[in-house]
This record gives structure tokens, sequence and C-alpha cells, in this order.
């Protein structure tokens, strides 16, 4: 059982991997000037109730699983994603908003946050691998 939970998140955070680099290609491709800010931020506001729902499944699974630690790295996270989505202004497109992406400096602060959710999905990959084989290995 435990080590289907590690496979699980495991797979849950290659996809937040993989989420949290077309973040960072896509707003670099912004800041280069490659596509404009309508275009880019349509394709980021795609993903970021994918990229929440994820991110709730990888801290559920560790909440029902009673890994309080993991739980604990992970409910941060989650809920300043959930914070993101609720705090939207009307009339705004969503998260990312091509009238206000050039706006004191939200594209840098976005590429920011895109790098920092990478550096800790990584972080929580090689956890979760960790924990998979410990748990392999116990069973």
């Amino acid at each position: 059982m435990e080590a289907a939970v590690f496979i699980l998140s495991l797979i849950d955070c290659c996809a937040l991997i993989f989420l949290s680099v077309y973040f960072i290609i896509t707003l670099s491709d912004l800041e280069c000037d490659y596509i404009n800010s309508r275009s880019c931020c349509s394709k980021l506001n795609k993903w970021v109730v994918p990229e929440l729902v994820g991110q709730g499944i990888a801290t559920t699974l560790m909440l029902v699983s009673l890994h309080w630690f993991v739980f604990l790295l992970n409910l941060p996270v989650a809920a300043w994603n959930m914070y993101r989505l609720i705090k939207v202004p009307l009339g705004n497109m969503g998260v990312f908003d091509p009238t206000e992406i050039h706006n004191r400096g939200q594209l840098k602060s976005h590429m920011k946050e895109a790098m920092i959710k990478l550096g800790f999905h990584l972080l929580c990959f090689f956890i979760y691998l960790y924990s998979m084989i410990l748990a392999l290995i116990n069973d």
C-alpha cells in the first residue's frame, strides 16, 4: 500500500515538473518577445487548474497515508496555488492576465515563482523516489 502511494505521487510529481518547465519556457518566450502576451497568458491559464489539482492530489495522498512530514511539505504550495486562483481580480483573464503581465515586474515574479516550484517539485521527486524504494525494500 505504501509503495503504491509513493508510485502515484512520483507520477504526479513528474507531471508537475513538466508543468513547471512548460511555464518557464512559455514565460521566457514572452520575455524574449517570441509570442505575444495574450497567447502566452491563454496557454498558461489553461494549466493553472490542472496544476492545482495535481498538487492537491499529492497533498491528499500524503494526508491519507499519514506521511505527516511530506504532507506538511506539500501543504504550503497547495495553499499558495489555491490562494493565487481565488485572488484573481474580476475582469482579469485568469492568474496570468495579458494586460497586467508586463506591469510592475509581474513577468519576473511569475518566472521566479515557476523556478521555485520547479526546485520544489524536483526536491519532492527525490523524496518520493527514496520513499518508494524504501517502501519496496521493506515489503
